[in-house]
């Protein structure tokens, strides 16, 4: 069966798709590639469908042996990749030959990189969607960051199911830390737009603390209402929190705004001790924002 193997697994690096959508109601997190346009160029790269399955790789890299032929891209964060040793690209489609190893050196910027195979990776779903959860021990591979000596199988085909996307769509999204949000809160947003704030180590999939001048939240907690990814929640501490792709469906904090949508991929390649800014922007530029994303990878 096509596969490939984890010889060193990186610092956490999951299985993920486009997320377990059409379960908030009952408390699933939606999961998700948190930079999802890398996620889809990459398959995109390979012809595959948007939702299948890739690897996210966090801030260091695995080695992966190809127990088999497949083609495979490497999108997102920047990294010094080799092939058996020899140096190759990202952001195209590369065939590696049956007992080829992919090793991630160095990385160059960005936190999280994209590593699809022509086909996906065949894991179970689980509620609808391959996506990992590791606070639940859902998903993916067993529910957790890979290790070495897993197996991962390739989808059936082993191949493409389209062509590859055109130049135009081979868009490699660079890092800047300027994020734009729909405001939530007069006041907050007036707060949250006026400073940089530096991502804190404390930060994970479920959100980035965010370290800066502390910011004058109401008092306690508020009743909890549903909260979409891109959110900016201020806790009491005044120190706010983006909501990223882990987060629980509810929350109790007072929310300054909301990241756009096409801004959650240049989000997604914050890393600890990375400055961000947020300006307020109107619901008409994030619809155009988003039609340019989508554009990028060919679909509109």
């Amino acid at each position: 069966m096509p596969a490939i193997s984890i010889f060193r697994p990186g610092i956490f690096t999951t299985v993920q798709d486009l997320g377990r959508w059409g379960f908030q109601s009952r408390g699933v997190p939606v999961s998700g590639a948190m930079d999802w346009y890398s996620h889809r160029l990459a398959n995109g790269l390979l012809g595959n469908d948007p939702a299948l399955a890739t690897l996210e790789v966090t801030l260091m890299g695995p080695h992966i042996l190809f127990e088999s032929d497949a083609t495979f891209a490497v999108t997102g964060a920047e990294f010094r990749l080799t092939l058996d040793d020899v140096p190759i690209e990202m952001n195209r489609p590369i065939e590696a030959a049956s007992g080829a190893i992919l090793k991630f050196g160095e990385r160059v910027r960005g936190a999280r990189a994209y590593l699809a195979v022509a086909g996906g990776f065949n894991v179970p779903k689980v509620l609808g969607s391959r996506s990992t959860h590791a606070l639940t021990g859902m998903g993916g591979l067993g529910g957790r960051a890979l290790r070495a000596g897993d197996v991962l199988p390739i989808g059936a085909t082993g191949k493409g199911q389209g062509p590859y996307i055109q130049k135009k769509g081979q868009t490699h999204f660079l890092y800047v830390g300027k994020l734009r949000m729909i405001p939530a809160d007069e006041r907050l947003t007036a707060h949250v737009t006026s400073q940089r704030f530096l991502v804190s180590p404390r930060s994970d999939r479920m959100g980035f603390r965010l370290e800066g001048g502390a910011i004058g939240a109401p008092p306690g907690e508020l009743v909890s209402t549903a909260v979409p990814t891109g959110a900016i929640q201020v806790p009491p501490t005044g120190q706010p929190i983006l909501l990223m792709s882990d987060h629980a469906t509810t929350g109790g904090y007072a929310i300054a705004g909301t990241v756009i949508t096409a801004d959650l991929p240049v989000a997604g390649q914050l890393a600890p001790g990375d400055w961000v800014e947020f300006e307020a922007c109107s619901i008409d530029t994030a619809n155009a924002e988003l039609r340019q994303r989508e554009a990028a990878l060919g679909v509109a």
